[in-house]
């Protein structure tokens, strides 16, 4: 199983959907996941490949596949994941 890295900042709405959506997956079984702040040494240089929105959802080989608001149906879609 992949394991995602959702980029966050601090006091984002966005950033706390996206925890949201991927707690619900994670839940399921579908995903793992952690989070990066992006003010810690690890954010900042997965911010030098990310779009500025937040947050920034990247994969297991550090491709970025969703920033902003992160949506649970494609997510779903995207990784043929049934809940």
């Amino acid at each position: 199983m992949n394991e995602f890295v959702l980029l966050t900042a601090h006091d984002c709405h966005l950033c706390a959907h996206g925890r949201v959506v991927l707690a619900e997956l994670a839940a399921a079984g579908a995903i793992a996941w952690r989070e990066v702040n992006d003010d810690s040494d690890e954010g900042r240089g997965l911010a030098e490949k990310a779009p500025p929105l937040r947050p920034v959802l990247f994969d297991g080989s550090g491709r970025v596949i969703a920033w902003g608001r992160i949506s649970v149906k494609r997510l779903r879609r995207d990784l043929q994941v049934t809940i």
